[in-house]
């Protein structure tokens, strides 16, 4: 009798160690409340810095397709000075630097110069290269922005040399076109070399008459191209300095698709500018001799 009574736990101890599991359960819950309280606020935070990279990274894209368009129409010469690129340096301070670090400044420090340079450089050997190897058509349609069929497939070149005539004397009638299918996105257009070759076209006398999308349009600006409204007062086709090409039957003329030629293309002609490679005057000998085909060319596929 005495060993069962002592292997009966009383009602003390039976509350309290119900009193204990439950503090214990208790405390647990609490636990793991706050760890997926703990969980949420973490995911919440790295929603935030997510969101906020996200909006940094935007940021920065927008910042250097602006500071590239900025620097294409500097080396046009459609402005002279930039609020979008600006050269700031930071103070030096006058600590003594090992010949490594002052090399790094001088490239950190001059950078802007630098790329300018460099820049510069390619241009003018893209130009030397061209001056030295290029067959010397009578003349080059420039072509602005991705279109495969339009710059490899079609017969522009062909359809072209149906209105012109032996402008350079070397016994056959030749027509060019340089087609850059430039598209604003940084990484393409250095694998391709679309921006520098842009540059190289546009600050030459190569061509006058450009066949260009909206993103052509709006890296050209207002200045490039010559206001067609007072030359084609009747033709329902031009929108100020550009004829648009979706209603044309010019896809028909060049043995394409018309859905290859849609709402954003058009054609133009250069307005006579200096440039940083030629002079007014020889872009206006240019305009000269190139309008006859673009004044063609507009009847042609505006009928």
């Amino acid at each position: 009798m005495k060993n069962n009574s002592e292997n009966k736990s009383s009602p003390q101890e039976d509350e309290k160690i119900h009193i204990s599991k439950s503090i214990f359960e208790t405390n647990r819950e609490m636990k793991q409340k706050a760890a997926e309280e703990e969980l949420k606020k973490q995911a919440e935070r790295e929603r935030i810095l997510a969101e906020k990279k996200k909006k940094a990274e935007e940021e920065r894209a927008k910042r250097l397709e602006e500071e590239r368009l900025e620097l294409i129409r500097l080396k046009q010469g459609i402005i002279e000075e930039s609020d979008t690129i600006k050269n700031e340096e930071p103070e030096a301070e006058e600590v003594k630097r090992t010949l490594g670090q002052k090399i790094s400044s001088f490239f950190y420090l001059n950078k802007w110069w630098l790329t300018l340079t460099a820049i510069f450089g390619t241009i003018a050997g893209i130009l030397i290269h061209s001056y030295l190897t290029r067959p010397n058509p009578d003349v080059t349609i420039l072509i602005i922005g991705a279109n495969y069929s339009l710059g490899e497939e079609s017969e522009l070149k062909a359809y072209a040399e149906t209105f012109i005539e032996d402008y350079n004397e070397n016994g056959k009638i030749e027509a060019a076109i340089h087609y850059i299918p430039y598209t604003g996105e940084q990484t393409s257009d250095y694998a391709n070399a679309a921006a520098t070759r842009l540059s190289a076209e546009l600050q030459s006398d190569n061509c006058a008459i450009i066949i260009g999308n909206k993103l052509a349009a709006e890296m050209l600006g207002d200045e490039v191209l010559v206001d067609l409204t007072e030359l084609y007062p009747d033709n329902e086709l031009i929108q100020g300095d550009k004829l648009m090409l979706e209603n044309s039957s010019l896809a028909e003329k060049i043995g394409v698709e018309k859905d290859v030629l849609t709402s954003e293309w058009f054609i133009g002609i250069r307005e006579p500018h200096k440039l940083m490679h030629c002079s007014e005057k020889n872009m206006q000998e240019l305009y000269e001799k190139d309008f006859p085909l673009f004044d063609a060319i507009v009847n042609d596929i505006s009928e």
